[in-house]
């Protein structure tokens, strides 16, 4: 089985890695999904990306999912001669609202009815600079630049603890869901989220396009989406911890503790927990030591994936980096503290029959060191919640709905496989050990542990558990 590390791996795919034999070498390494940020290709390219996806897929039976990132940055820099411009510590600049053409004392943006919003000395951050907003003219906004730099034509506009006043979802952003849509893709990745209602507003519609297969993963990246963690988690299938863009507008002392509570309260209400992360080489090939020990607590506070972006959308040892990051996560994996998350976890289930029996899996393969968990699934519910309480242990989840499969591609520990159909429990239990030997490398007298719902496609909730020696 390829990539047996229980917490899972996003990379985005950039110009360097489109092409099979790199994206075949990545799967092959343990990345268990793909990002494909739209603001970055057309239609038909991003469709190229996802066709070669579900062919590699087809052809080393696996089950890599993808996640589109469909939401622009609302503001952005226009133009600006040769590219980009410096700006001066103490240079008054204007930020004009129709387009001219940018340099060192001047540039435009695309969001006109920003004169009108934003008050008087609100901050902008573009890049790493800092501009604070002195005055008004008639189409465009005086400011002093207050931190130095360059700034890039298409750069986004940061507005610290300011929202501006306009639907989340443009038309082109609408297209992006459509197209979605139509390659069933199977994850959404929500940028410039703000509140609970830029969800409800992709929620809908998803629902008026019939989609139920797709789910929403909401990136948190400014301090409006903090304030709002409650309603966002609530209605969300996952969340993005960006701490890169969060430090634009967070205190940077303050991203740990954030980071801390957002796995929490995923934990807490069974969703996906993804963290944004780094993972540098330098010309030894070594890692940076303190990106390591980032990934490496990440682990053991019990996230659900580590997503990289850069280092993987235009490095040239893409392949190198995933082998590296796998390392790094099965070392710590093995000092993951599986006492605790199954005692924390069952502190918020709900009590009912499946909650109940997916911790009493959980414990059992805990006590008994069993070597893997197996629930047979129609629609992968008890394998998300057994993976809720984190087991010590793979958790094997065989399902005749390739949907399905795909949409357990980032759960913890879960590693989804397809099979023909689901039949008697017997059957199921001889597979279940066949699937064990092949995959796991289990020897004679080693546990696993099987659960599910019993009759298949008659009931909705876990109702068996077996153990089995191989």
């Amino acid at each position: 089985m390829i990539g047996m590390n229980k917490t899972k791996i996003v990379v985005t795919i950039g110009p360097t890695i489109f092409n099979k034999d790199i994206l075949k070498s990545l799967i092959i390494n343990g990345v268990d999904a793909f990002r494909i940020n739209m603001s970055y290709y057309n239609f038909n390219s991003c469709e190229e990306i996802i066709d070669y996806i579900n062919e590699l897929n087809m052809t080393l039976k696996t089950h890599t999912a993808i996640i589109l990132d469909i939401k622009e940055p609302t503001i952005k820099v226009g133009r600006i001669a040769n590219g980009q411009a410096f700006f001066k510590q103490g240079d008054k600049i204007r930020i004009f609202m129709n387009h001219v053409l940018g340099d060192c004392t001047k540039f435009s943006i695309n969001y006109p009815n920003l004169i009108n919003e934003l008050p008087l000395n609100s901050i902008i951050e573009i890049n790493n600079v800092k501009l604070q907003v002195l005055n008004k003219g008639d189409d465009y906004l005086l400011c002093q630049v207050l931190e130095e730099g360059i700034i890039s034509e298409n750069q986004t506009v940061k507005l610290p603890n300011f929202r501006i006043n306009c639907q989340y979802l443009n038309d082109q952003d609408k297209e992006k869901i459509y197209f979605a849509n139509k390659k069933n893709i199977d994850f959404l990745a929500l940028s410039c989220v703000s509140s609970s209602d830029d969800i409800l507003e992709v929620n809908d519609l998803l629902i008026n396009l019939g989609n139920n297969h797709i789910q929403i993963i909401s990136k948190i990246e400014n301090s409006s989406a903090v304030n709002d963690l409650d309603n966002i988690i609530k209605i969300s299938d996952g969340i993005i911890i960006d701490r890169k863009d969060l430090s634009l507008e967070v205190p940077v002392e303050k991203i740990p503790a954030i980071q801390k509570k957002i796995v929490s309260k995923c934990h807490a209400k069974g969703i996906i927990s993804i963290i944004a992360s780094d993972l540098s080489q330098t010309i030894n090939n070594y890692p940076i030591r303190a990106e390591v020990s980032d990934i490496a607590s990440a682990v053991l506070e019990g996230i659900d994936a580590i997503m990289l972006s850069g280092e993987i959308a235009i490095g040239k040892n893409s392949v190198a980096i995933i082998k590296l990051l796998e390392k790094i996560i099965k070392a710590a994996e093995e000092d993951v503290d599986y006492d605790y998350m199954l005692e924390q976890s069952i502190k918020t289930e709900k009590k009912d029959a499946t909650g109940s029996l997916a911790y009493s899996v959980a414990g059992c393969a805990l006590r008994l060191n069993c070597k893997a968990i197996f629930t047979p699934t129609i629609s992968g519910f008890t394998a998300k919640k057994i993976s809720r309480f984190h087991p010590i242990c793979p958790i094997i989840a065989p399902s005749p709905n390739l949907e399905t499969v795909r949409s357990l591609a980032l759960n913890y520990g879960v590693y989804p496989i397809l099979i023909d159909d689901l039949k008697s429990l017997d059957s199921i239990i001889e597979k279940s050990k066949k699937i064990a030997q092949e995959f796991l490398n289990l020897k004679e007298k080693d546990n696993i542990v099987i659960t599910g719902g019993y009759p298949f496609k008659k009931v909705k909730n876990t109702n068996f558990m077996k153990l089995e020696e191989i």
